[in-house]
Order: C-alpha cells, then sequence, then structure tokens
C-alpha cells in the first residue's frame, strides 16, 4: 500500500494549507506550493502555460487526469489507515515549543492567523480521491453506488473517522468524471496529534479549536458514512437538489444528457464535507486549555484577520495599505508578510467571494495597492464571477490594482497560476523584514472584539 504522501489529494485546500504553513514556521517560502522543488518553478509555469493553449478537450482531458493519476484504487481503500494520516500531517511541522496550536476546520484566513502567530494547524478534514470506473458526473447516484463498496471499507478500517464522500458535478466536474472525493474528518483525537500536542504546545499553551459551523444536506449511507450531493459555492443546496433554469442551460452548454442533476434524496443534514467542523472531536480536547473560535461558513474571518493584520503593521510602524486577495489553496503567508500585504482569503472565485470582499474594501479604510490572484477549476461554473467582474475589484485600489499569477485570456482554464502566483507575490517591492510572531492572547482578544468574528 502506498504512503500517506500518495493518499491524500495534493491539490486540495487543507493539504496545500499544510504545507505553506509548515514551509513558513521552517523559515521557508512555498514555491508552486511546495508541492515541487522551487526549481522547477519557471519551467513548469512555462509548461502549463502551453498546455492550456492546446484546443479546450485536450486541456480538460489533461486536467482530469492529472487528478485521476493521485487518486487511490479502491482495492486499497481498506488498507488506508487513519494513524499513518495523522503521523504524516505532524511530520510536516519543525518540533519545537509553540504558544498556541490550530486544530479543525481548514479556513485560509487562518493560515494567515497562523503564520503571524507562528503556529501550527492540525486539520480535521483531509482528502482522500478514490479512482472510479464509470458514472456520469451528473449522476452522483451512480457515483455513489459505484463508490460505495470502497466507502465501507474506508469506514470499516478506521472507527475514528467520519466518510463524506462529496460530490460536486458543478465546481469539481472535470475531477470527478473518474474520481471519488472521500472527504474524512477525525471525531477521535488521533494519537499522533495527541503526541504532538504534549510534546509541542508551550505549558499553559492554547489549542485554538476552528469550528466553521457550516452544514450541508446529506444522506446516510452507513455507520460513520454520510453523501454529500453538492458542495459550497456558487450553487445553494436546494438549487443542487431542485434544479433551476440556469443549471438545465448550465448542463446542456456542457454536453450533458441531463437538464437536473440526479441525486439520492437527502435524509438529514452534516458539517459541510470541506470546511465544516465535526464537533465529536472536542470531548477529546477537554485535557487541554482551549479556546473556541467559531465562525458561520468559511469566508466570516477573512476581514477580521485582515485587520488584525493591519494593526500589527500600524504597531510595528509600516504601511498596512497594501492587500492581496488569495484564492482557496493558493496562499503564500511567507511573502505576504515579506511584502506587508494585508491578507484577505476569498474561499473560492464564486460572486459570492467577490461580493464578500467588495463589501470589506467599502467599510475599511482604503488601499493603495490590491493585488489579486484566482484559483482556476478549469470549467466555467456555476456562480463564477468573470474576470470582468474582479477587475472591478482592482479598481478600489487607490493607486495600483493587479492580477498577481492570472493568465486572464485563458482564466479559469489558468493551470499556471499556482506557479505564477509565488512567482510575482515575490518580486512585489519594498520588503521588509520578517517580525516576530504576533501575541496569542492580543490576537484572541482582537478577534473576540471584531464585529466579524461574533
Amino acid at each position: 500500500m502506498s504512503s500517506p504522501a500518495r493518499q491524500v489529494a495534493e491539490f486540495d485546500s487543507a493539504t496545500a494549507m499544510l504545507r505553506v504553513l509548515a514551509r513558513f514556521l521552517d523559515g521557508r517560502d512555498a514555491p508552486l506550493l511546495g508541492i515541487m522543488p522551487g526549481y522547477l518553478e519557471t519551467p513548469m509555469a512555462a509548461l502549463l502555460r502551453a498546455v492550456v493553449r492546446l484546443p479546450r478537450r485536450v486541456t480538460e482531458k489533461a486536467y482530469a487526469l492529472s487528478g485521476w493519476a493521485e487518486a487511490v484504487s479502491p482495492q486499497h481503500a481498506g488498507d488506508i489507515r487513519s494513524d499513518a494520516l495523522a503521523e504524516w500531517i505532524v511530520s510536516h511541522y519543525p518540533r519545537r515549543r509553540y504558544p498556541a496550536v490550530l486544530i479543525g476546520s481548514s479556513d485560509g484566513a487562518l493560515i494567515h492567523l497562523a503564520a503571524a502567530l507562528g503556529i501550527p494547524w492540525l486539520p480535521q478534514t483531509v482528502l482522500i480521491p478514490m479512482r472510479r470506473r464509470g458514472g456520469h458526473p451528473d449522476d452522483s447516484c451512480e457515483g455513489l453506488r459505484l463508490s460505495e463498496p470502497a466507502g465501507h471499507a474506508l469506514v470499516g478500517a478506521n472507527p475514528d473517522l467520519v466518510l463524506h464522500h462529496m460530490h460536486d458535478a458543478n465546481q469539481d466536474r472535470l475531477m470527478i468524471a473518474g474520481m471519488s472525493y472521500f472527504r474524512v474528518k477525525w471525531r477521535r483525537l488521533p494519537a499522533a496529534y495527541r503526541d504532538f500536542l504534549r510534546g509541542c504546545l508551550a505549558p499553559n499553551g492554547t489549542v485554538i479549536v476552528t469550528e466553521c459551523e457550516l452544514r450541508w444536506p446529506t444522506t446516510q449511507v452507513g455507520e460513520r458514512y454520510v453523501f454529500q450531493h453538492g458542495a459550497y459555492g456558487g450553487v445553494t443546496a436546494q438549487e443542487f437538489h431542485e434544479g433551476s433554469p440556469r443549471l438545465a442551460d448550465f448542463l446542456a452548454r456542457s454536453g450533458s444528457p441531463q437538464r437536473s442533476w440526479r441525486a439520492p434524496a437527502p435524509d438529514g443534514n452534516s458539517p459541510e464535507a470541506e470546511w465544516g467542523f465535526d464537533r465529536s472531536l472536542l470531548a477529546d480536547l477537554a485535557d487541554f486549555r482551549t479556546h473556541r473560535l467559531k465562525f458561520p461558513e468559511p469566508q466570516a474571518l477573512s476581514p477580521a484577520i485582515a485587520d488584525l493584520y493591519r494593526a500589527w503593521y500600524h504597531q510595528r510602524g509600516i504601511p498596512d495599505t497594501r492587500l492581496f486577495a488569495s484564492c482557496f489553496l493558493l496562499l503564500e503567508p511567507w511573502w505576504t508578510l515579506r511584502t506587508g500585504s494585508v491578507p484577505y482569503w476569498l474561499t473560492f472565485n464564486t460572486e459570492s467571494s467577490r461580493r464578500e470582499l467588495l463589501e470589506y474594501i467599502a467599510d475599511t479604510d482604503p488601499y493603495d495597492e490590491i493585488r489579486l490572484t484566482l484559483f482556476s477549476n478549469g470549467v466555467p461554473a456555476l456562480g463564477q464571477a468573470p474576470v470582468s467582474a474582479w477587475r472591478e475589484v482592482l479598481t478600489r485600489a487607490r493607486t495600483h490594482g493587479t492580477f498577481t499569477g492570472v493568465d486572464t485570456a485563458v482564466y479559469p482554464r489558468d493551470f499556471a497560476a499556482f506557479a505564477r502566483m509565488h512567482q510575482d507575490l515575490s518580486r512585489v517591492r519594498p520588503v521588509h523584514p520578517m517580525p516576530d510572531p504576533l501575541d496569542v492572547d492580543f490576537a484572541l482578544e482582537f478577534l473576540a472584539r471584531h464585529p466579524a468574528a461574533r
């Protein structure tokens, strides 16, 4: 059986956040999101730039195959061990004493918080992509039927995990053509996490539990096994299940034989597969000094973390008028701090994320510079904001607004963005010395007072 590094998706929110934060705590930036050596950044950017200019069908096939190649064979689902996954996660971090440790939901804004505090984050949720033969992206009933045996094998071998089989035929339609998204959540504290906390949390240190309260309709498949049709983003849960005229039009334009999505009827609701927090984990954290940081949806804390950085920059005597809006897994905490950029994290490239960013900019002191990067998921999905709408965001800068690493001519098929984002941000000037970590108590008190964090 392959190692945990080969079982967890490389291009997933949790994995990317883990990797870039671990590199930051090790005193390093994250070219290519830390997936490949930095010296490959320029040739990879050139290669991917060439790929996206191939015919559309060829580009989409290459994108789908890249995901399929890193997926696990279903015959090995029962060989996966949660303890090994947890050991692999903690192995990323330097072994030293930390004043606090984050644990729980994935969230890009909280990765910037962790970088400011100089502390690690332990995810509750990781994505295990599972290969699948057959099934159409727009028929999630068939997708569940084909992958259900692997799901039962996985949960049967791991009593501390809950499996959320997520099927999003909107944002992930290229990837799910040949795989199933198995997101697993720890409901018990794995031994490797407990050992890490006992060995690396400073005396009287705090475990900051990151609790995204977002929930989603689900179908119970078995004990500790639910199926989630759709996902948080540009389409509501209701539209995923009931359909709409714009969905019918989207499926027609996509060449689908269907005009609505076929899905199992939901019989409950659960923590959202990618972002939601399963509170079962709290029982095993009772032995530690904890601080619960709750928020209703993934992007909710972005304004508060941005304002925290502005207050911190003001304390340090450096300008706080340079904004960097990152998107989904495209994060670079090292160069965000070196360039004196205020981080604002976008959950995805959707209109709802864009609208929240515009609301933040309108409600805060003006920014002289605004830089923006966008994640490309390969398809013009429902709810996705077009480039023209994102350009409007850049006009809110007083002196300079620009995309960072985005090839607007090929977006949302701009697969080189994960390479160029780091290149572009690392060229921003002036730069500042890397600061000492921000005080944990100051940060938590600031967030407690901030309207967006309540």
